[in-house]
């Protein structure tokens, strides 16, 4: 009867060493990473962390308008960002769209608008449509415009051009937005 005992006791301390260790990782999974740190307020959320370890920058809100982008009605051009803010009287931005840029890009600084075509042939080749022109650099028309058949490819980088591409339903709320004379303002 003795080793049908101890059979009987092995089984169940090997139940309880399970039972432990089972508990154990439940425990651990649901630990914050250090414990140390105060407790938090109920309904707050820890800090992001990006894959780096360092703090995760907030998402940029992209209908934010640059901050040195000036004030009034305007357009908006920011290199950096690839994007084009339509910023009414009172600095909100009524419309803001990403767009493909030119192989020469402007100085940063402020225009106005200085002509305007409804269609014409790019320096590409491609047809296009609502060209709002603005500037000049290295003896090259700057403008936005908008592919007639709705691309937006990346320019040829062999080619000097000017035109900063949009998608058709952004280049005909430009066109609305942007006569003769109106305010483009161009950030880095």
């Amino acid at each position: 009867m003795a080793r049908s005992s101890s059979g009987f006791v092995a089984g169940l301390t090997a139940a309880a060493v399970a039972a432990v260790c089972f508990l154990a990782y439940q425990a651990s999974a649901n630990a914050p990473a250090d414990v140390s740190a105060a407790p938090r307020a109920p309904g707050t959320s820890a800090p992001s962390v990006s894959p780096s370890g360092g703090p995760k920058q907030p998402a940029k809100d992209p209908l934010a308008v640059p901050a040195a982008s000036g004030s009034g009605e305007r357009v908006v051009y920011s290199l950096a960002d690839r994007r084009v803010w339509l910023v009414d009287a009172k600095g909100k931005a009524t419309r803001t769209f990403t767009v493909m840029p030119s192989t020469v890009d402007p100085a940063p600084g402020a225009y106005s608008v200085t002509s305007r075509s409804g269609s014409v042939r790019g320096s590409d080749g491609v047809q296009i449509e609502h060209v709002v022109r603005f500037a000049t650099a290295q003896d090259v028309a700057i403008g936005f415009s908008a592919a007639v058949d709705g691309s937006t490819p990346s320019p040829d980088p062999a080619r000097k051009t000017g035109g900063i591409r949009m998608k058709r339903a952004d280049g005909d709320a430009l066109w609305t937005f942007a006569s003769i004379g109106a305010k483009v303002v161009v950030v880095s």
